[in-house]
């Protein structure tokens, strides 16, 4: 064998190995994704299937939903959707805290973009759940008739999943002061629970169109 092809022996193992593998925590955060969309699927199903056998009850209960003041809430959550991306672009970049005063937002890291994030979801959670409020004073509850029912059931399933967000942002956030290094595996759990917020922020969006414009 002339040292020329014993090189090209040598050389092909290596240019094999330099071939670029899928992020398995992302793609399995997308695949589990993928199972909560079904999940949300079946909710609408639900949500259209009763609404065409009575739509008598719709005529009546969605006079009381106020419209301007959910717009406003949906709102909170779909910024909150652009807080999270300017952190995880700051975890993309392995800058875990800010570098400079807190007045200085440019020089903000991914924990306080983060932080901010979790304040706008609290606060649409919040939002809804004096929502909740109202309707029940109104007359609408979760065991009133069918239409209370699927209300609750879906836009409450949505808020647990947004509480589940939250509690996630902590751990991401707490996890910044106890690692002594930010580096691959930190920005990873970053990134994926983004895909995480963006979803369930999609989903109200939809919720919001069809329980509150689509009346």
């Amino acid at each position: 064998m002339t040292p020329v092809a014993t090189a090209s022996a040598v050389q092909a193992p290596s240019a094999h190995a330099s071939v670029s593998r899928p992020n398995m925590a992302s793609v399995g955060t997308i695949v589990w994704l993928s199972s909560e969309l079904m999940f949300f699927a079946g909710l609408f199903a639900m949500y259209f299937t009763i609404r065409s056998v009575v739509p008598a009850l719709w005529t009546e209960n969605t006079d009381k939903l106020n419209v301007p003041y959910a717009a406003a809430n949906t709102l909170i959550l779909v910024i909150s959707s652009v807080w999270c991306q300017f952190g995880v672009w700051k975890a993309e970049q392995f800058q875990p805290a800010r570098t400079g005063s807190l007045l200085q937002v440019r020089l903000w890291g991914m924990r306080e973009w983060y932080a901010l994030t979790y304040v706008f979801g609290a606060i649409f959670v919040s939002g809804q759940v004096l929502e909740y409020a109202h309707l029940v004073s109104d007359g609408v509850k979760i065991n009133s008739d069918a239409y209370g029912s699927v209300f609750y059931l879906t836009t409450g399933f949505h808020a647990l999943h947004v509480t589940g967000g939250l509690i996630a942002f902590l751990l991401i956030i707490g996890r910044t002061f106890l690692t002594r290094r930010f580096g691959h595996a930190e920005a990873t759990g970053a990134i994926v629970t983004s895909y995480y917020w963006h979803f369930v922020d999609v989903v109200w969006i939809a919720l919001f169109a069809t329980i509150y414009l689509l009346k």
